[in-house]
């Protein structure tokens, strides 16, 4: 105990910096759906695949019949989505990461039905799924 007491700025680092790492795994995250999920449910229809990556990464490649709305532009651009609100909307970008934010915006829109790409296009391609130039 003396030892916490005397060395409080220490300790007070350590714990400080631990809450920081564990943070990222604690955050809530939207719903997510793996690859086979994903193609389980394009496979059904009416599900509407929404790649948020930037222009030259749609271009290098995407899923079929992806509908391209940067995550930059969705805010924006949510009219366009409107006639897809009922419908389950899968979200594409690179690793996974970006999807999460335009998921929460979309449930924030009234897409109740929004699921983020695990791992992104990085993970779609790794299952061996096909993309489209």
């Amino acid at each position: 105990m003396n030892f916490i007491l005397d060395n409080i700025f220490v300790v007070a680092i350590a714990v400080i910096s631990g809450g920081a790492l564990l943070w990222p795994a604690l955050a809530p995250r939207g719903k997510r759906v793996s690859p086979l999920q994903a193609t389980q449910m394009i496979n059904r229809g009416k599900t509407l695949v929404l790649d948020v990556r930037s222009a030259d990464e749609f271009a290098a490649g995407h899923v079929r019949d992806a509908k391209h709305v940067p995550l930059a532009d969705l805010a924006n651009r949510l009219g366009e989505l409107e006639k897809s609100k009922g419908r389950p909307v899968v979200i594409v970008d690179q690793n996974g990461s970006r999807a999460d934010k335009a998921a929460r915006q979309l449930a924030a829109a009234g897409f109740e039905d929004a699921h983020a790409l695990e791992g992104g296009l990085a993970a779609w391609s790794a299952a061996g799924l096909p993309l489209t130039k």
